[in-house]
């Protein structure tokens, strides 16, 4: 099973950026998140973050605390890639890590077509969460033997004080079938667009808080187009040169071929 569990803030607590105290679409998400990838909660603190804005309840104060379209964005943005099936004989390099290739500070072996086309695959399959403190980073790929799954890898990085610390493993990864997947990224996009709507429709009655600067039509057009990007991601096709990738982890990975 996977899941994207969020909540919004109060429209009254949500932070304008700058000093003209700008508000857009983006930053009307502020809230809290959390992911969850067959029963591991990757995106939960140990212990509830000090500067919640919640109601108070202890399960969205330990979730990360951002902007929740992030993760909307970067979960479209690698949907594509995660929904390309990975060759049977090259599901081993996509799930080992990048630190068990070759080193690759050597110019001549950057600038090889296939190290670099299989890096590329490699690369377009990974998000981050690098605007998060110690947040992990995620690569996704998709098998189809023997059965159609789709597999999260994480790997947080620890931090050396010790003051940030999440509740999942600082690394392992987690298998849900691939229509187990879609489905968790479709009802993110469609329950978030839905309490964004809300937050629209309200704004455009009512008008922005006093004190605020916020384009009502720019919001509202905005929210039509955000509706388009999963059906535009769904829809999307990639094209990997498997040969070209099957050359280049031969020479990144040669243990794993």
């Amino acid at each position: 099973m996977m899941r994207v569990r969020f909540e919004l803030a109060p429209l009254e607590k949500v932070v304008p950026w700058g000093e003209h105290h700008r508000l857009h679409w983006f930053g009307l998400t502020q809230g809290w998140y959390c992911l969850e990838v067959g029963g591991v909660e990757l995106l939960r603190y140990a212990a509830p973050t000090t500067n919640s804005i919640s109601d108070g309840s202890a399960t969205v104060a330990s979730w990360v605390d951002y902007y929740v379209v992030r993760l909307w964005e970067d979960l479209l943005a690698v949907l594509p890639s995660a929904l390309e099936p990975v060759p049977d004989d090259l599901a081993e390099f996509f799930a080992a890590g990048a630190e068990e290739w070759v080193d690759t500070g050597d110019p001549d072996l950057l600038e090889n077509s296939a190290v670099y086309a299989a890096s590329e695959a490699y690369g377009v399959r990974w998000t981050d969460t690098s605007y998060l403190r110690f947040g992990p980073a995620f690569r996704w790929w998709r098998t189809l033997g023997p059965a159609d799954t789709v597999t999260v890898a994480w790997q947080f990085t620890p931090d050396p004080d010790g003051e940030i610390t999440f509740s999942a493993p600082l690394s392992g990864q987690r298998t849900i079938r691939t229509e187990e997947f879609v489905s968790a990224v479709t009802d993110f996009d469609h329950e978030l667009l839905q309490a964004m709507q809300e937050r629209v429709d309200r704004l455009t009655v009512a008008g922005a808080l006093p004190g605020i600067d916020l384009d009502i039509p720019a919001l509202i057009w905005e929210q039509e187009q955000r509706r388009t990007w999963l059906p535009q991601a769904l829809t999307r096709q990639e094209d990997t040169d498997w040969a070209a990738v099957r050359a280049g982890a031969a020479i990144l990975a040669p243990h794993l071929s």
